[in-house]
């Protein structure tokens, strides 16, 4: 079932809310960023929790930094440097992170308003991003399909292109389990199907090693509480978590994530080989949703993607998506109670 009504009215237009259920389980949606705005799943008690931080008004979506629930693109993290290289000829992009590139520069996707189909068990946002968009090259057209069903929120995306260009899309979705007004996630166990990292240098750009998690707090294999590991000094540069990991893939999920206080659990799958695990150590004070405050380590982000900077590693699988060519990628997240 999908509603639609209006979520607030922004540059004189009205954004609508597109509130997707299945069963016990809805997710909202807004066609600003092609972001998840809410999703509310049944605690232990079957209570409904809303486990996705999000604002009231288009305008703070606009505003503010750090885009959440939005859909990232053309690349979703880091490009270093502000520039690459695609068959000999160099593009340089906009930096909107110091000397780099990050989600896509100044006005990544997450910042645009995409045009959106309602179908019959899902909605389609659909973007044109021109040639020279933030500095990449090519008339791109970008889809992501939101799909709910059984508890499973899937996420479907499309990409072509006219010339040879770099695509990179993840979604920035901010999780507590706990609910998304009820402050740090450092009660949260979290899992992660990966057993490598890429490592990274300044700006937490990577360095293009691929290094084993072995002896380090990023050894998630096993599970661990984040309170447990939150404060460890091998995290102090990036304030907790904010690393890209290199996924096990085949029937490994990429990550579990459990919230021992409501019983509600979240798996995460993917197509792509990669996933930046962040717990917000860089998330500013703000207001959130229904007088709810956000700060350090309310939220917790699983974003699958290629590698953070993968256009300049040529080690590393390759984000540069051919003319003529189609980028399809899927994410799904499951909600349980355990």
């Amino acid at each position: 079932m999908i509603t639609e009504t209006v979520f607030g009215v922004l540059d004189g237009r009205e954004i609508p809310l597109l509130t997707l259920r299945d069963g016990p389980v809805s997710v909202e949606l807004i066609p600003l960023g092609a972001a998840v705005r809410a999703i509310c799943v049944p605690d232990r008690e079957g209570r409904t929790v809303d486990v996705c931080l999000g604002y009231d008004t288009p305008a703070e979506y606009r505003e503010w930094n750090s885009a959440l629930g939005g859909t990232l693109g053309r690349c979703a993290n880091r490009i270093g440097g502000a520039r690459f290289t695609i068959g000999g000829a160099e593009y340089r992009l906009t930096a909107n992170e110091g000397a780099n590139t990050l989600h896509g520069g100044a006005e990544g996707f997450h910042k645009k308003l995409w045009d959106y189909a309602v179908g019959a068990d899902g909605v389609v946002f659909s973007l044109d991003s021109p040639d020279g968009d933030e500095g990449f090259p090519g008339n791109l057209h970008a889809e992501v399909a939101y799909t709910l069903r059984d508890g499973v929120l899937t996420m479907a995306y499309r990409a072509a292109c006219d010339r040879d260009t770099v695509v990179n899309l993840s979604n920035h979705t901010y999780f507590n389990l706990a609910g998304h007004d009820a402050g740090t996630i450092a009660g949260h166990r979290v899992t992660l199907g990966a057993g490598r990292y890429t490592p990274s240098g300044a700006g937490n750009v990577p360095t293009g090693e691929i290094a084993p998690v072995d002896g380090t707090p990023l050894d998630l294999r096993q599970g661990a509480l984040l309170e447990e590991r939150l404060e460890d000094p091998f995290l102090e540069g990036t304030r907790g978590y904010d690393h890209n990991f290199v996924l096990d893939g085949g029937e490994t999920p990429a990550a579990e994530v459990h919230c021992p206080a409501t019983g509600i659990a979240l798996e995460v799958r993917t197509t792509l080989e990669g996933m930046q695990f962040y717990t917000s150590g860089f998330l500013t004070d703000r207001p959130g949703k229904g007088g709810a405050q956000y700060g350090r380590a309310s939220g917790l982000c699983l974003e699958t993607q290629r590698f953070p900077d993968a256009v300049n590693h040529p080690a590393f699988p390759s984000p540069v998506l051919r003319a003529g060519e189609e980028y399809r990628q899927t994410t799904s997240w499951r909600f349980f109670v355990k």
